[in-house]
């Protein structure tokens, strides 16, 4: 590369079918302004090829063996978030769509995108936009506008609850596994045992079903309508 010339973007490609990937791969050397330096067909291999690659973009399946898109893009987020994640997908359902972005994944689309799509994408998020594919940005704004705000915890916190133990209380009441409360807060699962552990301990629960029953007596939740 001369001195002063514009740096193409470089990408990985990761997803665990062969011919979809080499597909990709074909295409997005087609495109201008796109190089493609490796490509993965699981995340642990995404991930190494980010440490050994560093490039600019990757673009990442979710459905995948061993260690699958979303976990992929939060190792990569926070072990080199010079790397922004595209997400590539067949899949544009709520359980998708949600874990990826709370990953840190900057753009979603789903493979139905041609080429343009794509450039555009892979520009957004590297001028730190996000990039969406217009179906995605309405399902968001559709979820936004039927989204219930949760209430605000009360001034004081009952039994000297942390403002993070109300957070895991508030989950667990809504329903979600310590798994889930682990990507929606961004910790690991074994912080959320031990907000658990401290929150029953300093409120005398015994079990989840308690501590459901407690969060709607602290007003922590609202009880269902209807």
């Amino acid at each position: 590369m001369t001195e002063g010339a514009e740096r193409k973007p470089a990408r990985v490609v990761a997803d665990d079918q062969t011919v979809v990937r080499e597909g990709i791969v074909m295409l997005l050397g087609l495109l201008p302004g796109i190089e493609v330096v490796g490509s993965a067909g699981d995340g642990d291999e995404a991930v190494k090829l980010v440490a050994e690659l560093a490039p600019d973009v990757v673009l990442m399946d979710l459905r995948m063996p061993r260690c699958d898109g979303v976990e992929a893009t939060r190792r990569i987020r926070a072990e080199h978030p010079g790397t922004q994640v595209v997400v590539l997908t067949t899949f544009a359902d709520d359980e998708s769509l949600f874990p990826a972005l709370r990953a840190g994944a900057r753009g979603y689309l789903t493979k139905d995108a041609d080429g343009e799509e794509i450039v555009r994408a892979v520009r957004s998020v590297l001028s730190g936009d996000a990039g969406l594919s217009p179906s995605i940005q309405r399902r968001l704004l559709e979820r936004l506008s039927d989204a219930e705000p949760r209430p605000p915890a009360p001034d004081e916190a009952p039994d000297g609850l942390t403002a993070r133990e109300i957070e895991v209380l508030v989950l667990i009441a809504e329903g979600l596994s310590n798994q889930e409360i682990a990507r929606e807060l961004h910790v690991s699962t074994a912080t959320v045992k031990t907000h658990i552990n401290n929150l029953f301990a300093k409120t005398g629960l015994k079990d989840r079903a308690q501590a459901v029953r407690y969060a709607y007596a602290k007003g922590l939740v609202r009880p269902p309508e209807g």
